[in-house]
């Protein structure tokens, strides 16, 4: 702020006094007039007593790096003069404006400009123009009604046009003539074009009626419910016929949303007229419950429309992917049969070029006889689809064979196990190899019976499906071990337990067996932990090829196995065909030469028998694969435990150290009840 003073004269007495006649009295001199460019850059003069200041008039402010200056204040970044928020702050030179944004035009009595400007939105009827390619007269009349309502339309006959909407909406649904011979393709194509437009119009006129609930019937059951209202109301609830919504609207506004909020609810029983026999396309998660749950849907039978085809909408058209789910309450009087499934679906028109059925989104909350309570994260034109599917009924047979087999597969391993670590005098590379698959398959088949079917919490069931997949292919690494071992003794038969090949095994079995499984479960876990786990078993999910973690590695292990065993089977007929007299040497070849067909079991080669179930064969292969491989535990105790010398004489020393003991315990007890006596 600068000021200009003045020499200063005598002083000069307040009006109203009585002057000193003894002096003489100055009148203040006004610099403003005397000198009108005393002030520069946009200043004003003020002329108080006896002085006079520069000030910067109203929306102007002294710059900072030139005190003498004067410059414009951008009132609408400071804050001080705050436009409605249904207008747009301009700023002018000393001063600013409030003006209606794009589309929007000042209410009745607010000029547009000035600070005190409100504006709303300028309702307008939206173009609704025919689907192109489609003939037919019935169309053609109801777009021309459609046009004729456009063209008369002001936002104070809003409510009248609405209710023309609703009817001539329902007087096509209810007569739609020579739609009905129209292919179900382009059937479907009106659809489209009718609910998406209906949409669209109702969304726009609603917001030219005051605020309030609105009803509008129509005589063939077209209805609409809609509510308008300020912003900040909480909760809704909207009835139409037989369906109820519950939503927050909170989810459902633009942060930029001003004024009038409407959200409208219309439910057109006849469109499912004009949707009979429309694709369904479930959801990869949905797929797969079903596939392991049943067969799947039938694709010769559509499915069956159990409510009327209700659309929702509202102010805000971005509801794509709502915070929280959208609650819809359908009742309905087809009771769904033991080989139907209830779907809550909306119509989509983005997957094919008429439109389908789909469920992503959208699942269902509750169901019974008469209702179904869906759940949405979007809004769209919903319905509850039943559809048919085909039972995959489980075989009794095969799961007491699984449970029975793997039960007594348990026992076997638990006893080869306590033989191998027990039993030091034949304890060698080979054992070692038997102990640890041993191990791998009790664990893994113990899972398998009892935490299988653990779905309950999903954390928990990955965890299950994680272990499993560890243990299985552990077990199969060890088959891959106990081949080689084998093919490479096939080799050596003089040399079994002190060649250098025994050395690398008691180098490197352990690491291997139990490293490189990890390795695989490992990479699997962290790529895809969300596939493990299914909705139905705690396994391997097959979508994006996530399976392949098991598969790939065992079908891998089975190609070796059976290729080594067939080389094993080749050295040992040669070796057969160049048999001398030794004694011991044709001992050692027949055992190798029984091993090896015992291999076939036990190296997992009957885990083939599961690819061959197609075709008619395929009850057949199911009760092979289930036995065989149920059962691979016995093969391994009565391969290795029961049929080798070497154990069953380690069993008749153990059983005679028993029958000693228990003698000698007898003695001990006859003879401490004679001692008694004898005293």
């Amino acid at each position: 702020m600068v000021a200009a003073q003045r020499t200063a004269g005598p002083s000069v007495p307040s009006p109203g006094t009585q002057e000193d006649p003894g002096l003489h009295a100055s009148p203040d001199m006004d610099e403003c007039q005397q000198n009108p460019v005393i002030c520069k850059s946009r200043r004003i003069c003020v002329n108080p007593q006896g002085s006079n200041t520069c000030k910067c008039p109203p929306g102007f402010e002294l710059n900072p790096k030139y005190p003498k200056v004067c410059q414009d204040v951008d009132d609408c970044t400071s804050g001080k003069y705050p436009c409605h928020k249904s207008t747009q702050c301009l700023n002018i030179v000393g001063s600013y404006k409030c003006l209606c944004r794009p589309g929007w035009k000042p209410i009745l009595g607010s000029p547009n400009g000035p600070q005190n400007t409100i504006c709303e939105e300028e309702i307008s009827f939206p173009a609704w123009t025919p689907p192109p390619g489609i003939n037919s007269s019935s169309l053609s009349q109801f777009y021309k009604r459609v046009q004729d309502l456009r063209r008369n339309f002001s936002p104070a006959r809003a409510q009248n046009t609405i209710q023309g909407i609703i009817k001539v909406v329902d007087e096509l649904l209810e007569t739609p003539g020579d739609l009905d011979t129209l292919p179900r393709s382009d059937q479907h194509c009106v659809a489209t074009n009718l609910l998406t437009g209906l949409e669209d119009v109702l969304r726009e006129l609603s917001k030219a009626l005051p605020r309030g609930p609105w009803h509008f019937p129509a005589a063939g059951g077209t209805e609409l419910s809609l509510e308008v209202m300020d912003q900040g109301d909480k909760n809704i609830t909207l009835s139409v016929n037989q369906t109820k919504m519950l939503l927050n609207w909170d989810t459902m506004q633009d942060s930029g949303d001003s004024g009038t909020s409407v959200v409208g609810l219309v439910s057109s029983p006849g469109m499912g007229k004009l949707l009979a026999e429309a694709p369904l396309f479930l959801e990869t998660e949905e797929q797969v419950v079903m596939h392991e749950t049943h067969k799947g849907v039938l694709q010769g039978i559509s499915p069956v429309m159990l409510s009327d085809i209700t659309s929702v909408f509202v102010s805000n058209k971005n509801t794509q992917n709502l915070s929280s789910p959208v609650t819809f309450v359908f009742k309905h009087s087809m009771t769904p049969g033991p080989r139907q499934k209830v779907f809550c679906v909306f119509w989509e028109h983005g997957q094919t070029e008429y439109g389908n059925w789909a469920n992503k989104g959208c699942w269902v909350a509750f169901t019974s006889d008469s209702s179904t309570t869906c759940q949405c994260t979007h809004l769209s034109s919903f319905a509850i689809l039943m559809a048919h599917y085909d039972v995959q009924e489980e075989d009794p047979v095969l799961a007491v064979i699984t449970y029975v087999g793997l039960s007594l597969s348990l026992l076997c391993l638990l006893l080869a196990a306590l033989t191998f670590l027990l039993c030091k005098a034949i304890q060698n590379t080979s054992t070692s190899l038997h102990l640890q698959l041993s191990l791998c398959l009790f664990l893994a088949h113990l899972l398998f019976l009892t935490a299988i079917d653990r779905t309950e919490l999903k954390v928990l069931c990955a965890i299950i499906a994680g272990a499993l997949h560890y243990l299985y292919l552990a077990s199969f690494t060890w088959m891959l071990l106990e081949g080689l071992h084998l093919f490479l003794a096939a080799r050596n038969l003089t040399v079994v337990n002190y060649s250098s090949m025994s050395k690398f095994f008691k180098k490197f079995m352990l690491p291997v067996g139990y490293g490189v499984p990890a390795v695989i479960v490992a990479i699997s876990a962290a790529s895809r932990p969300h596939l493990y786990g299914t909705p139905t078993r705690c396994w391997l999910r097959p979508e994006k090829g996530f399976i392949w973690g098991f598969l790939g590695p065992v079908c891998a292990i089975l190609a070796v196995n059976l290729s080594l065993f067939l080389m094993t089977l080749w050295i040992l007929r040669n070796k057969l065909s160049s048999l001398n007299s030794d004694v011991s040497t044709l001992q050692n070849t027949r055992m190798l030469t029984f091993k090896a067909i015992a291999q076939l079991f036990i190296l997992g080669c009957t885990w083939c028998l599961g690819i061959l179930q197609v075709g008619p064969a395929t009850h057949i292969m199911a009760y092979l694969f289930t036995i065989i491989n149920s059962l691979q535990g016995v093969f391994i105790f009565l391969v290795y435990c029961l049929l080798s010398q070497q154990v069953r004489e380690q069993y008749t020393r153990l059983l005679k150290r028993v029958r000693k003991i228990k003698v000698e315990s007898e003695q001990y007890t006859l003879s401490s009840r004679v001692m008694p006596e004898a005293s």
